[in-house]
């Protein structure tokens, strides 16, 4: 079985691992809804089908001493920095063969060795967190990078101006993406901000900014690499606006009634495996039939990641009191 660290070094590898991981986690989300309905996931879901071009593609930038913090919305996440469909959805599941030993659920994904801090629940939670982890990095003089992904609504909490202005501040090496996929839960943007353009906010806190395309992980890759390359050189934090679109509702049965009528078929349009398969189709990296191949294999793939997931043994009640602390010397003693 692949292991955490050799998935992610393939993904960083080559443009057709990329791909590939985009088709496991869109295959893997499109799983998730039929296993909830039959009440095989612990507590409440939330997929990214339309958002794997973000995930891939900043995973393919970030070395694993890298650290990312991501939101409740994070299997994508998860998946492109390296942990296994087995540890993911075991996760989700409540199963032992879980990332976290499946105690944490589908919002609480965890794996140190890729560089993936526990995802939250609480939205924005990610911002001060990943300022915090860059702090460390800088006092240590470690070259690597912090970067918290969010949604479009934490950019209207107070953790996320008081994240951007102390890194602000202290230029601190960390990246904030904030992944604006239009809705905040079950409410589109123009009625919960009044402005458009997110990453706009940055010039309150004299930050560099920018919006790329978050459904060409291409763009992705040339955004998120001038932003880390700026943060290893000690020229501080910067705040990306991915622009992106569930594909899904927020969670569990949502179908998103509340969307206007062909917004998701504009959407559609711009689908992120889509957009990949035409690029490296042009580039003669793979052809229709290829491509065809790759999506069965997947789903094969997936199918025999359920069956050892619904086969795995669950906790014990007592595992939900361990890992808790860390033994100090004084208690081992």
């Amino acid at each position: 079985m692949s292991t955490p660290m050799k998935r992610r070094q393939d993904v960083q590898k080559n443009q057709r691992a990329q791909y590939e991981r985009m088709l496991e986690i869109r295959e893997f989300e499109e799983q998730i809804n039929a296993l909830f309905a039959a009440g095989l996931v612990r507590g409440s879901t939330h997929l990214c089908q339309g958002q794997e071009a973000l995930a891939v593609g900043l995973a393919s930038v970030l070395r694993h001493t890298d650290v990312v913090l991501a939101t409740y919305r994070g299997h994508g996440v998860a998946l492109a920095l390296g942990l296994t469909p087995e540890s993911v959805l075991g996760e989700i599941m409540g199963k032992t063969n879980g990332c976290c030993g499946g105690v944490g659920g589908s919002m609480h994904m965890c794996d140190m060795s890729v560089g993936l801090l526990p995802t939250s629940a609480i939205v924005g939670a990610g911002i001060p967190i990943a300022a915090g982890a860059a702090l460390a990095f800088q006092t240590q003089g470690i070259d690597s990078v912090g970067v918290a992904v969010f949604g479009d609504g934490a950019s209207n909490i107070g953790a996320f101006h008081e994240g951007l202005n102390l890194a602000a501040i202290w230029k601190l090496p960390v990246i904030f993406i904030c992944d604006n996929n239009v809705y905040g839960e079950y409410s589109r943007i123009q009625t919960t901000t009044p402005i458009e353009d997110l990453h706009m906010r940055a010039e309150s806190y004299n930050m560099p900014h920018f919006s790329l395309d978050g459904m060409d992980i291409s763009a992705v890759q040339t955004g998120v690499a001038e932003a880390v390359e700026r943060a290893r050189k000690g020229g501080g934090p910067t705040l990306i606006e991915a622009k992106t679109y569930r594909f899904a509702g927020h969670s569990r049965a949502d179908q998103a009634l509340y969307r206007p009528a062909g917004e998701l078929e504009k959407w559609l349009e711009r689908d992120p495996i889509k957009v990949t398969e035409n690029a490296l189709i042009a580039e003669g990296l793979l052809t229709l039939e290829s491509i065809e191949e790759m999506k069965a294999s997947m789903k094969v793939t997936i199918e025999k990641v359920i069956a050892t997931c619904v086969a795995a043994p669950e906790p014990l009640l007592a595992s939900m009191f361990e890992n808790i602390w860390t033994p100090t010397k004084a208690s081992q003693s």
